[in-house]
């Protein structure tokens, strides 16, 4: 269902006119178009409808993440900072598709002004961490939206400690896997790069896929390639056994993208780690403290050229705690410092999220409507005997 039409406001020039420092591991420069929203140019990889779906050589990048406010240094390491490589590293042909998943967001009862805020603050944050809506649509889902699932681990994880009768087991939630196969097919995604906790979610898009093409034709809808994120789970700080959440009541065991320099160290200093402290090692069955710091510290030196965590460990022979949460700290700082900055003068900025979201909505709704309009075609729904795309099938 589409919920916004198109709107012809003419948005302030100087709203859009910014220019931000590159975050940390950015290669580019992230420029806003001195434009109107009816000047902004119709960029490369608008899926126009009457150009049809991208040629097969081409990609099509799909993700999603929850807007539930700021997210903290795993969401960064573990999504974040892909998206951002994936943009910067793209061909100029390949599209990049960016969702507030908002819908999702929604599985659960949610107090409205504080969802409307989040929004926000998910909004500013992907601006913040590199993402540039001149090359990657970002938009929020509900703006441009459209025997098996029990076994999913979104479902096992979300109620293993729910009762039966609980709000939380609810149809929305146990659909989770329904919603995120439709967001990833209808935009035509080739590759979704998603978590080591989502890949199962994303066989069950590719089963959908398989099994509509198999009764309507072959080239009905694109069958998305997984392509797993390189970081592995960052892990709470004060329950390194447990990934690390929102949803935890300590606000110590996790690290939030705009936490101060000071908030960093005093987390980092109070983090679990174990009793052997002669040696750093790599070892997150046995250590899985220590493991967590040094996997922390590994992925936010991308640059150091460290070929593995094992490596990395190697070079802190004789290293104390101390000295490992200091260089821990300093990494983080380091990190997401940047990003911290860029988010207060880009939340502040309203009028220029407004525009933002305005235009990714749209650019969603044009990419989703060639899908649609296939799929119509394929099941019976429109009215024309010819396909509005005939080479496709």
């Amino acid at each position: 269902m589409f919920l916004l039409r198109h709107s012809t406001a003419v948005i302030d020039a100087s709203m859009l006119t910014r220019r931000w420092k590159v975050p940390h591991g950015s290669a580019t420069k992230s420029t806003w178009s001195n434009k109107s929203c009816n000047q902004i140019r119709t960029p490369v990889w608008s899926r126009r409808l009457s150009d049809g779906l991208d040629p097969p050589a081409s990609k099509t990048i799909f993700s999603g993440i929850q807007p539930t406010g700021v997210p903290h240094l795993g969401n960064y390491l573990g999504a974040l900072q892909r998206w951002v490589q994936l943009q910067n590293e793209a061909t100029p042909d390949t599209t990049l598709i960016y969702s507030l998943v908002d819908l999702h967001a929604i599985t659960i009862r949610q107090e409205p002004e504080q969802l409307r805020k989040w929004k926000k603050d998910s909004l500013a944050m992907l601006l913040a961490v590199g993402l540039d809506p001149e090359r990657s649509v970002i938009f929020h889902q509900s703006d441009a939206s459209t025997g098996y699932l029990s076994r999913m681990t979104q479902w096992k994880d979300k109620t293993s400690n729910e009762r039966d009768n609980s709000e939380r087991l609810k149809l929305g939630l146990f659909s989770y896997p329904v919603l995120q196969a439709a967001d990833v097919l209808v935009h035509g995604a080739t590759h979704v790069p998603v978590g080591h906790d989502q890949a199962q979610h994303l066989e069950f898009a590719r089963e959908v896929a398989i099994g509509f093409n198999h009764t309507f034709g072959s080239r009905t809808l694109v069958v998305p390639e997984t392509l797993i994120s390189p970081a592995k789970r960052i892990m709470s700080l004060a329950k390194p056994t447990s990934k690390m959440s929102k949803s935890d009541q300590n606000e110590k065991s996790r690290i939030m993208l705009t936490d101060t320099e000071d908030m960093i160290r005093s987390k980092v200093k109070a983090a679990v780690t174990d009793s052997e402290t002669s040696s750093i090692t790599y070892e997150p069955e046995r250590r899985p403290g220590v493991s967590n710091l040094v996997d922390i510290l590994f992925h936010c030196l991308p640059h150091a050229g460290y070929e593995d965590q094992a490596a990395l460990c190697r070079d802190m022979a004789g290293v104390s705690f101390k000295a490992l949460k200091d260089t821990v700290v300093r990494a983080v700082e380091d990190t997401i410092g940047p990003i911290r900055e860029r988010y207060e003068d880009v939340r502040h900025d309203e009028q220029m999220l407004d525009h933002v979201a305005m235009r990714g909505a749209e650019k969603a709704r044009q990419s989703a409507a060639v899908t649609i309009d296939v799929v119509k075609h394929a099941v019976g729904l429109s009215l024309t005997t010819s396909s509005p795309y005939p080479h496709i099938r």
